[in-house]
C-alpha cells in the first residue's frame, strides 16, 4: 500500500464524570484522530496521549506538530508491504510514541480494511471471541462515593475492579473497599506516587489481597520496582515505565514486576505492544490492556489488542457509556451481562465511524500529501 494523504482532526469530547489520577482531574478529553488514505481506502487510529505532558512527556499540543512535521513525510509515498514496515520508519524519533502509534494504529486499521477482514486478524490476534472487562475508578471525592461507583459498576458485570489512590487516598480507602465488597477482584493503581521510602505504608496493602498494586514507583523506573517487589506479597504491575520489549525484559530479569500492563499508545502501536506480549509471554508473564480516556476509534483499536493470547487478565477496555453520552463509533461499544466484549468480524476495527458527529466536535483538521 502507498499511503497518500494524512489527515488530523482534533476533537473534543466532555467525560460524563471527572476522572483523577495521583497526577490530575480530567473532565474533557482533547484526542487527535488520524486517518490514512490509499487507493480510496481511509485508515483510522487515535493518539491517546493527555491534554498535559503528566502521564508522560506528550500531550496534545504537542503530538500534532510531531506527526505533521517529523512521522507522516517518512510513511507518505511510500510503498509499504505491511503495516509492520510503520515502526522502524518513525524509530528515529526519540520518544513521542503516542503520536507516532496513532499513526501506526491508523495503518494497520488500513491493511485490514483493504483485506476486508477485521483487525485482530491482521495482527495474529483471536485467542478469543469475547474480552473480560474490568474499570478504572479515578479517586472520588469521599469514600461512600467511591463505593457507590464501585456498586455500579458490578451491578453491570464488571469483572475486576482498579482505584486509583495516591499518598492520603491508599490504605484508609482500600480497607473500606474491601471490607464492603470481601470476593470481589480488586486491584490499585498509584501512577507513580510513591517512592521507595514509602516501602512499609505500601506493605500494608497486602492485607487486602489484591490482585496487583500498578505502577507504584517512578514513572522511569525498574530497579527500584524490584527492589520494592521484593518486600511485597501482591504482585506489581509495570505500566509507564514499559515503553518497548527491551524495558518488558529488563524488568522481567530483575524481577521488578508479576504482571505487565500494554498501553497501545505507550508503546508506539501494535508492532512494539505485539513484541511486548511475546516477551511477557515467554517468561510466564500475564497481560492485561491499559486504558487512556480513549473515544470510539482507540478503544476498538484496544479490543482488537486484547484478542492476542497472553491478555488473560481484565482490562481496562469497558462500554463507551461510562465516558461520553456519545461516542464517535457506531454502534458504541457495549458489555455482555458478564462484564465481556464480544469481538466484531467486520473489516478494520470493526465499528463504523459517526462522520457527523466527528464534524461537529473537530476544534482544527489538517492533511499532509
Amino acid at each position: 500500500m502507498k499511503i497518500e494523504r494524512v489527515t488530523l482532526r482534533q476533537i473534543g469530547m466532555p467525560l460524563v464524570h471527572f476522572f483523577e489520577t495521583s497526577f490530575s482531574r480530567t473532565t474533557e478529553r482533547h484526542m487527535i484522530l488520524v486517518e490514512v488514505r490509499s487507493g480510496g481506502v481511509s485508515g483510522w487510529g487515535e493518539v491517546t496521549a493527555g491534554e498535559n505532558p503528566f502521564y508522560n512527556e506528550e500531550w496534545t499540543g504537542s503530538a500534532w506538530p510531531l506527526l505533521r512535521d517529523y512521522a507522516a513525510p517518512r510513511v507518505l509515498g511510500r510503498e509499504l508491504e505491511s503495516a509492520a514496515d510503520v515502526y522502524p520508519l518513525t524509530a528515529h524519533i526519540r520518544g513521542h510514541k503516542m503520536a507516532r502509534g496513532g499513526l501506526e494504529t491508523a495503518i494497520w486499521d488500513l491493511e485490514a480494511r483493504q483485506q476486508g477482514v477485521p483487525l485482530w486478524q491482521v495482527i495474529g490476534g483471536g485467542a478469543r471471541r469475547e474480552i473480560p472487562c474490568g474499570v478504572s475508578i479515578g479517586i472520588q471525592d469521599s469514600v461512600p462515593e467511591l463505593l457507590e461507583k464501585i456498586e455500579k459498576e458490578l451491578a453491570a458485570g464488571y469483572q475486576r475492579i482498579k482505584m486509583k489512590i495516591k499518598p492520603g487516598h491508599d490504605v484508609d480507602s482500600v480497607r473500606q473497599v474491601r471490607e464492603h465488597f470481601p470476593g470481589i477482584k480488586l486491584m490499585v493503581d498509584a501512577n507513580s506516587a510513591y517512592t521507595l521510602a514509602d516501602t512499609e505504608h505500601l506493605r500494608k496493602l497486602d492485607d487486602f489481597y489484591l490482585m496487583m498494586i500498578e505502577q507504584p514507583l517512578a514513572h522511569d523506573d525498574i530497579i527500584d520496582h524490584a527492589q520494592l517487589q521484593a518486600k511485597l506479597q501482591t504482585p506489581i504491575c509495570l505500566d509507564e515505565c514499559i515503553r518497548n520489549a527491551h524495558h518488558a525484559e529488563q524488568a522481567i530479569k530483575l524481577r521488578a514486576c508479576g504482571i505487565i500492563n500494554i498501553k497501545l499508545g505507550r508503546v508506539g502501536g501494535f508492532a512494539e505492544a505485539k513484541r511486548v506480549h511475546d516477551v511477557a509471554q515467554a517468561a510466564g508473564i500475564p497481560v492485561w490492556c491499559g486504558g487512556m480516556l480513549e473515544a470510539g476509534i482507540g478503544r476498538a483499536h484496544n479490543i482488537a489488542l486484547a484478542t492476542l493470547p497472553n491478555f488473560v487478565l481484565p482490562g481496562d477496555v469497558s462500554a463507551s457509556k461510562r465516558y461520553w453520552k456519545r461516542d464517535i463509533i457506531q454502534p458504541a461499544v457495549e458489555i455482555t451481562p458478564h462484564g465481556a466484549i464480544a469481538i466484531r468480524d467486520d473489516p478494520g476495527f470493526g465499528y463504523a465511524l459517526d462522520h457527523d458527529f466527528i464534524r461537529s466536535i473537530t476544534l482544527r483538521e489538517e492533511s499532509i500529501g
